[in-house]
């Protein structure tokens, strides 16, 4: 009996057009790649990776900037059987020290930038090869442009892992989510159907390509359509307003949609060939979703994932889209929402969001226990979400029980920021939460309290600012003589986003 492949690129590649001369994607500036180009770039990285010795099931981890070539590494490793493991580029050299000394990796490629830092981290962890990758080249393009472009696709099976994501949670710690080929191809194979991907669309690929959704949302629905892409190396609103006529659809975060709406030049005119506008990644506010409709009488698809899980639910294609809402689970996964107890609640109460499919991943980077607590008796990930199900069958995310803070549509734990602000001289304690922001969602602002009355915001700011990426360092500080504590001494977050809930909002005034 014949099984088909459980390699994604395997299914990927299928996909691509009878015509591989048609292009895959286009950069901002005009550069043409072919699907012939991808096949074959990442066929022949793939083959110098052999070579070094890298075997399937080594994680390659990645900190480059967003560029064609770097897409050519991720298929490279999907179909050497590597497991890919991007890094956020704008992660300092104390997270990346973690990450590599966690993952283990056989090799890590960084833009030439990075070099001396990645070396000298990945001699501390034992990692033997670094190699460098840019827009223009760099090393590993270099050392492997003289290698035969091996077309093999290593055999798999289903539940080996394609990628390690690492996300942080209460403790601090970052953990490494395990994605397997299985969990990947049938989610996009869920999305290409739900909403509708044809070889017919052109996506805006704005998105980074370091975390889910970029990377195997925008990407995998694009690849495994055989769809085009106009590819920008970021985001920036008057450019996308500028290719906005060209395409059929466009991904984005919330914040996305709110500088589109600036532009003056965003009407319908504008999106005349557009059929479908996605926002994740962070709540959409139903003002934005009232104001896009008036301006470009498009509704738009909010949609709910997490890199756990990738894509768990959606508003219809066709069908009612409603606002402040993440629509109803999609085909083949379930959802429910419990008490404290577990139990199931009624249509409309609030409770935990728990999630279970073949989208939802193999479990955490060496944390058996972990695992095992995230997880309930049946099968259900339980999300650290709160949310309810409406009588239709919508999902609504009402609150994040963990205290994430999702600012430009990435995720900020606070212990973690609140482990750096702590080590500072000056500060007893602190409390992290997120504000809201017009721009960003939210943005992260820290609440200290001064051991000695030397804690001062611009410092902590610069402090934080050396050991954590941009996007979790504070946007501001306050300084406080307590924080606010329950009968238990738990600080009380949801009074401190109260109290400075119209923070951005009077510094503006």
């Amino acid at each position: 009996m014949h099984r088909e492949p459980a390699n994604l690129y395997a299914h990927l590649s299928a996909a691509f057009p009878a015509d591989p001369g048609l292009p895959a994607l286009e950069t901002g500036a005009g550069e043409s790649w072919r699907y012939a180009d991808l096949d074959t770039e990442s066929a022949r990285l793939a083959a110098f990776l052999r070579r070094l010795g890298i075997r399937p099931g080594d994680r390659v981890s990645v900190q480059v900037e967003k560029s064609p070539r770097a897409l050519c590494l991720y298929l490279a490793c999907l179909r050497a059987g590597f497991v890919y493991h991007p890094l956020n580029p704008g992660y300092t050299a104390e997270e990346l020290g973690y990450f590599l000394g966690d993952a283990e990796p056989a090799i890590v490629v960084c833009d030439e930038a990075r070099r001396s830092t990645i070396e000298k981290l990945a001699a501390t962890a034992g990692i033997r090869h670094v190699h460098t990758l840019g827009r223009d080249g760099g090393s590993l393009v270099d050392a492997s442009c003289d290698e035969a472009a091996d077309g093999r696709v290593e055999s798999v099976e289903p539940r080996d892992l394609a990628a390690l994501l690492y996300s942080s949670g209460t403790t601090g710690k970052p953990k490494g989510i395990m994605l397997s080929h299985a969990n990947l191809l049938a989610n996009t194979r869920t999305l290409v159907s739900a909403w509708g991907f044809t070889e017919r669309d052109r996506l805006l690929h704005a998105l980074p390509i370091f975390h889910v959704h970029g990377l195997f949302v925008g990407i995998g629905c694009a690849l495994l359509s055989g769809a085009s892409m106009r590819w920008l190396a970021k985001f920036d609103a008057a450019e996308v307003l500028r290719f906005l006529p060209e395409c059929t659809v466009l991904m984005g975060v919330p914040t996305y949609y709110t500088r589109l709406l600036a532009q003056p030049g965003l009407d319908a005119g504008a999106c005349r060939n557009v059929r479908l506008f996605v926002s994740g990644s962070a709540p959409l506010l139903p003002e934005t979703f009232a104001e896009f409709e008036a301006r470009t009488g498009h509704r738009i698809l909010e949609r709910y994932g997490m890199t756990e899980t990738n894509m768990n639910t959606s508003n219809p294609l066709d069908g009612e889209r409603k606002a402040g809402t993440v629509g109803p689970p999609l085909p083949g996964v379930e959802v429910r929402v419990v008490d404290d107890a577990g139990n199931t609640v009624p249509a409309g109460d609030i409770g935990r969001l728990q999630v279970r499919g073949p989208n939802v991943f193999e479990g955490y980077w060496r944390r058996p226990e972990k695992t095992a607590e995230d997880f309930t008796a049946d099968g259900f990930f339980d999300t650290g979400d709160q949310a309810s199900i409406d009588e239709d069958g919508y999902v609504a995310i009402v609150g994040r029980s963990r205290d994430m803070v999702i600012s430009g549509g990435l995720n900020v734990y606070p212990k973690e920021v609140e482990r750096v602000i702590d080590e500072l001289p000056g500060v007893r304690e602190s409390a992290v939460i997120g504000v809201p922001h017009d721009d960003l969602g939210e943005a992260v602002v820290a609440i200290v309290v001064a051991a000695d009355g030397s804690a001062d915001e611009a410092r902590i700011i610069a402090a934080a600012r050396e050991r954590l990426a941009g996007y979790k360092t504070p946007k501001k500080v306050v300084i406080v003589d307590e924080l606010p504590r329950n009968t238990m001494a738990k600080v009380q977050k949801n009074r401190l986003r109260e109290t400075y809930r119209e923070l951005f909002r009077r510094s503006r005034q």
